[in-house]
């Protein structure tokens, strides 16, 4: 197979793996584990190709995606945060109804479709193709390999880096990952636990909703096709476990999970393994990472100690 061909492809079917890894990266930081990325990927692929294929704006739709995710966070931190439900229900039930809502969306502008299709128009699709660097694009090799690809993923780099900066090298980055691990001890030294849970789960939220937006956009080729996530929402939560709960090394989990999706069109067909094979591979490999990492001892590359407990403030 050609290697940079694959590699490439490993990079465009990881992207959405990294924007959904790093918004519950955020989550978990601040103590809560939400199983509803699956649910926030849904929303906002379903409102950003909607207000996309209504406006012809990618960056509008964009803004929308983000908003879409964004909206199924601050559902999920209401509940979480304020009336204190509990975050595993809660996550699987923001799930269920954020597949159920992008579907039946879905389905209600497809029955007001002339065609019985919906697709976006030439103008965002045009914007969504690989960018080319003068320059840089047409060096060997490395132009295919760096510096040709759409604006997902370099936003999804540079979302990952600043979120690592934020979080590791910042005052406010130390107080929000305090509150992961004690948010008792942090509310005791002043810092606004319920202020900053909202701040970056919401944020995080939004960030997931540019991840939905990739599968439909990118991933789908703008046609809109229910259940466009696929369970990426899945694999991204336990990719939080394999990247450490740290932005930056998402980015290369997200990609090597990227090379399992794509496998199975660059083996060569003389290799006797049936395709249900590596379209399981994904999944497999997650189930590993999560027993590899209930076994393993090491606190600095373990989940925040707080994460998945709600914090009562009068229980301190």
């Amino acid at each position: 197979m050609n290697i940079i061909n694959f590699l490439v492809a490993a990079v465009l079917a990881g992207t959405p793996l990294l924007f959904g890894t790093i918004g519950e990266i955020l989550h978990e930081r601040v103590g809560h584990l939400n199983l509803g990325v699956e649910g926030m990927m849904s929303i906002g692929a379903c409102s950003g190709f909607m207000v996309g294929y209504m406006t012809d704006n990618f960056w509008i739709a964009m803004l929308a995606a983000f908003a879409g995710g964004a909206f199924g966070a601050l559902i999920y931190a209401v509940l979480t945060v304020t009336f204190m439900a509990n975050q595993n229900v809660t996550g699987l039930t923001l799930t269920i109804f954020g597949i159920g809502l992008a579907n039946f969306i879905g389905f209600y502008m497809l029955g007001k479709s002339e065609t019985g299709t919906l697709k976006l128009p030439e103008q965002i699709t045009a914007q969504m193709r690989g960018v080319k660097i003068p320059g840089l694009s047409s060096i060997p090799v490395l132009g295919d390999l760096l510096f040709s690809y759409n604006p997902f993923v370099y936003l999804g780099i540079i979302i990952a880096v600043i979120l690592s900066v934020y979080l590791f090298r910042t005052k406010t980055g130390l107080n929000v990952r305090s509150i992961g691990e004690n948010p008792a001890a942090a509310d005791a030294a002043g810092i606004k636990v319920t202020k900053w849970k909202y701040i970056n789960m919401i944020i995080g939220g939004g960030i997931c909703g540019i991840g939905g937006a990739y599968t439909i956009m990118i991933t789908n080729g703008g046609v809109w096709i229910t259940n466009c996530v696929g369970g990426l929402g899945w694999i991204a939560v336990a990719l939080v476990i394999f990247a450490n709960w740290k932005p930056v090394y998402a980015i290369y989990g997200s990609f090597i999970f990227g090379a399992f999706r794509i496998l199975k069109y660059y083996v060569p067909k003389s290799f006797p393994v049936p395709n249900a094979f590596y379209d399981m591979l994904p999944f497999l490999v997650t189930a590993v990472v999560l027993v590899v990492n209930s076994i393993r001892e090491k606190k600095e590359n373990s989940q925040p100690e707080n994460c998945g407990v709600n914090y009562f403030r009068e229980e301190r």
